[in-house]
């Protein structure tokens, strides 16, 4: 939005709206995959809505250029912790009460980013939730999207009450973004997670390399 003239506040919270469609498209393409218990779900989307309210209220004093390290730093963590730390199914038993509550730290610290920014948002919560939480790769993009949605409400109500969202823009794109989202889900459920995991990887590393050279 920015590359086609969109000033940048407007383009982030428009953008912000636009992903509650594509969240809600793509968890649309995840129905009936498992997201973990309903006592985690809740915990993990109170923990993000307060957050991401308190991150959406940054925009008011913190310019968004002096974030400008935080995409591709994460991007490149990202790829780091993908490539070095691969999920593995042994872990998935052995969560400790410490680590859980590491979890929800960090998705706590991910919620304010997400509703400041939320450049590579889902993709750093696929990690925390297969680090910290031991989701299958599946479950954990599945959660994540549900989780943006979240995450995305609640900055949406912070940027209506801002007026910086241009809701006509939102309702031309919509109908392609929600779309895009549905078929994406469902054919990554078609897809064996060790190809799916490629993809991604592959993914993280397009992103990373486009931020490192161009969004700085």
């Amino acid at each position: 939005m920015i590359q086609f003239g969109v000033h940048p506040r407007e383009a982030i919270a428009t953008n912000m709206a636009l992903l509650v469609v594509i969240n809600i498209g793509s968890s649309s393409g995840f129905h009936g995959e498992d997201l973990g218990t309903t006592t985690r779900v809740v915990r993990l989307s109170i923990v993000t809505a307060l957050a991401s309210l308190g991150g959406a209220l940054l925009l008011l004093v913190v310019p968004t250029t002096a974030l400008r390290l935080v995409v591709p730093c994460a991007m490149v963590g990202m790829l780091l912790f993908l490539l070095f730390n691969p999920n593995r199914p042994q872990e998935r038993a052995t969560l400790s009460m410490p680590r859980l509550k590491a979890g929800y730290a960090t998705v706590g610290l991910l919620g304010v980013y997400g509703g400041f920014l939320s450049g590579g948002y889902a993709t750093l919560l696929v990690a925390a939730f297969t680090y910290f939480f031991a989701y299958p790769f599946l479950g954990a993009i599945a959660l994540a999207r549900f989780l943006n949605i979240v995450s995305s409400v609640a900055a949406v109500v912070v940027f209506t009450w801002m007026g910086t969202v241009d809701w006509p823009l939102v309702l031309r794109l919509a109908g392609f973004a929600f779309a895009g989202a549905f078929l994406g889900a469902r054919f990554a459920r078609r897809l064996p997670e060790i190809w799916l995991r490629r993809i991604f990887i592959v993914a993280v590393a397009a992103m990373a390399v486009k931020s490192l050279l161009v969004d700085l």
